[in-house]
């Protein structure tokens, strides 16, 4: 039985070893951290949105950036700080603005079949991951925006995307808990919403049964290539007790997929090949509905609102993820009040709940420059990659996962 080694246990990872595991192959996942879905899979903003699909490679993309520089809590920050990393990739997200069309179609489709994928698996694995079926609806606060998005809207529905205009009186019959006033928007009632992590774990038991094994708290320092398979060398991670006690473990293998989020970039390297991942912060938070008034006047549906770019997602009945923005800061993971604040104040406007138990998070999302994700072979032999999906990556990795398993299927027959 063909042995493939896994590096990552987010989404990806777990998702990618799950159907190695169907087609028969022996998995072992490797991960730095503890336990699976420690990074960008922690606490994203829930929505498995088809919906959300279009790529963000436009000259206007670049321009707010660039104008909301000064503002510490706009919804898209863009560090000025000279880094040769972060410039190579935005002068390769310029070049990209050609395929804008296309990329968004192929997104949607791959979309969908994630989102077929996800819900069958959940549904045979029997994993509960407080998943809601109620759609996801955009809202628009004027009517430049509205007319904007409304051509987005079309080119959307042209990869197979059913979502429909409605109206300012419509957006509150499918979500009653809104407050405010709204010039139009759109619903998408094939999209759902769920847990990453808890559908991760879930999944990462499952895999378990099957034949995965998990190793955590390892770095991959190198990976060396013969003529019948591949010998992954590891260390202790920072997590670890004592890494600097810890001797260097091999793993054998036939393959390696690479699944490492924003380390894909590092690893590819290491590998011979270039993943162009840029890691993209996003924040969220997650308000306990510690009341009977919170919990009434929270919304089921998930929202997004275009403007603010801040999209919502109810986990189970006292749970409300709001999540957003996007920071191009390096490697940096610091949790900034300013940047929690905005999400915290955008609730309070939007719906008459209570704030005062909030749990912030920030996520790194590794970002490749056209916004599509990379799953394909390596330049050598016996190397795979399935990763760089940005802020998408719980939308696609179902999808993802069964198309690289085939590709190493193809070339490693189990």
């Amino acid at each position: 039985m063909p042995h493939i080694i896994v590096i990552g246990s987010g989404i990806t990872g777990v998702t990618s070893a799950y159907e190695l595991s169907q087609l028969g192959y022996d998995v072992t996942v490797i991960d730095k951290h503890l336990y699976p879905a420690m990074e960008t899979s922690f606490a994203n903003g829930g929505q498995l949105s088809a919906c959300n699909a279009e790529v963000w490679n436009q000259k206007s993309t670049v321009l707010k950036g660039i104008k909301w520089m000064s503002r510490k809590d706009a919804p898209l920050l863009l560090n000025p700080s000279f880094d040769l990393h972060k410039y190579a990739w935005l002068v390769e997200f310029l070049g990209n603005i050609k395929h804008y069309e296309e990329n968004t179609r192929d997104t949607v489709k791959l979309a969908l079949m994630a989102r077929k994928r996800l819900f069958d698996i959940a549904e045979q694995e029997q994993i509960q991951f407080d998943l809601e079926k109620r759609g996801i609806l955009h809202f628009y606060h004027n009517q430049t925006d509205y007319q904007v998005a409304t051509r987005v809207n079309e080119l959307l529905c042209t990869g197979g995307l059913e979502r429909y205009a409605v109206t300012s009186e419509e957006i509150k019959q499918i979500e009653p808990s809104l407050t405010g006033d709204y010039y139009g928007g759109f619903y998408c009632p094939g999209d759902a919403t769920g847990d990453i992590h808890k559908f991760t774990n879930g999944l990462a038991k499952v895999t378990e049964k099957y034949g995965v094994k998990y190793r955590f708290g390892l770095d991959v320092t190198d990976v060396q290539h013969h003529e019948k398979g591949v010998t992954v060398i590891c260390k202790g991670s920072t997590e670890n007790m004592h890494p600097e006690e810890q001797a260097s473990e091999y793993f054998e293998a036939d393959a390696v997929l690479v699944c490492g989020g924003v380390g894909s970039y590092q690893l590819a390297h290491l590998l011979g090949d270039k993943v162009n991942v840029y890691p993209v912060k996003g924040y969220s938070i997650t308000i306990n509905l510690d009341d009977e008034q919170s919990v009434q006047h929270a919304p089921w549906v998930s929202l997004l609102d275009e403007s603010a770019k801040i999209v919502t997602s109810r986990l189970g009945a006292s749970r409300l993820r709001i999540a957003g923005t996007a920071e191009f800061n390096g490697y940096n993971r610091d949790i900034r009040s300013d940047r929690i604040q905005p999400l915290v104040d955008w609730a309070n406007k939007n719906f008459d709940i209570s704030t005062q138990s909030v749990v912030p998070w920030a996520g790194l999302r590794p970002m490749m420059p056209d916004m599509m994700p990379i799953v394909r072979r390596g330049r050598r032999d016996r190397v795979f990659y399935n990763t760089g999906h940005g802020h998408l990556g719980w939308t696609l990795s179902a999808a993802t996962a069964v198309m690289i398993s085939q590709e190493i299927a193809s070339a490693y027959p189990a």
